[in-house]
């Protein structure tokens, strides 16, 4: 049986990307009528291949930041591993000049639909990493993410929650969602699903209203 498809699921990636996120994704989301879209910075060319962290899954990627919009998206997710460091990188980075790579301008956009409470943004592991390169994106917001980058967040500005003696499984603020770690994955997915099914429903009521 077919799934009737809700809309598009957004998923910013590069090399070194999480194999395990990739692969549920990908299953996940169409299960319950997400088409899933993988953006990059693909640096002028039609398409870029990307391997993930244990060399085993790659990816051709084909859409390319400035090809796309945030609003063509129901929510977006920034996949876990090494990628997002990868995408802060800037070609010419200057003094006292925000970063301007263009994921981290593209993260802008979504922030700021995210904010309207138009969008939903979903980070896990280390992913945390693309809103770190402008602290303005953090600021206040509380968040879980992967241990090793407990200081990065902090200081970005970002409120680190704790269940016990280890950063939270999952968390929600406002219209960011946060995971911690691949191990949360099932567990990412299904808070995810429902905040943009939760935004799915409003749009529905909206248009019969």
């Amino acid at each position: 049986m077919s799934t009737k498809i809700k809309g598009k699921i957004g998923v910013i990636i590069e090399e070194h990307f999480d194999e395990t996120e990739y692969q549920r994704f990908n299953e996940f989301f169409p299960e319950h009528g997400y088409e899933v879209e993988y953006i990059s910075n693909l640096w002028g060319q039609p398409q870029l291949t990307f391997q993930g962290n244990d060399h085993e899954e790659e990816t051709t990627v084909t859409i390319d930041f400035k090809d796309v919009s945030t609003a063509d998206y129901q929510g977006i997710i920034l996949i876990g591993g090494y990628a997002m460091d990868r995408l802060r990188y800037q070609v010419n980075p200057q003094p006292d000049q925000p970063n301007k790579s263009p994921a981290v301008e593209f993260l802008r956009q979504a922030v700021e639909m995210m904010d309207d409470h138009a969008l939903k943004i979903g980070t896990i592991c280390h992913s945390l990493w693309l809103f770190c390169a402008d602290p303005e994106l953090l600021e206040g917001r509380k968040v879980t993410c992967a241990h090793n980058i407990i200081c990065d967040v902090e200081n970005a500005g970002g409120i680190i929650i704790y269940e016990g003696e280890e950063t939270a499984a999952t968390y929600i603020d406002g219209s960011l969602i946060t995971g911690r770690h691949p191990g949360v994955v099932e567990e990412f997915m299904q808070v995810f699903l429902e905040e943009v099914n939760k935004k799915h429903q409003e749009l529905i009521s909206s248009a019969e209203s």
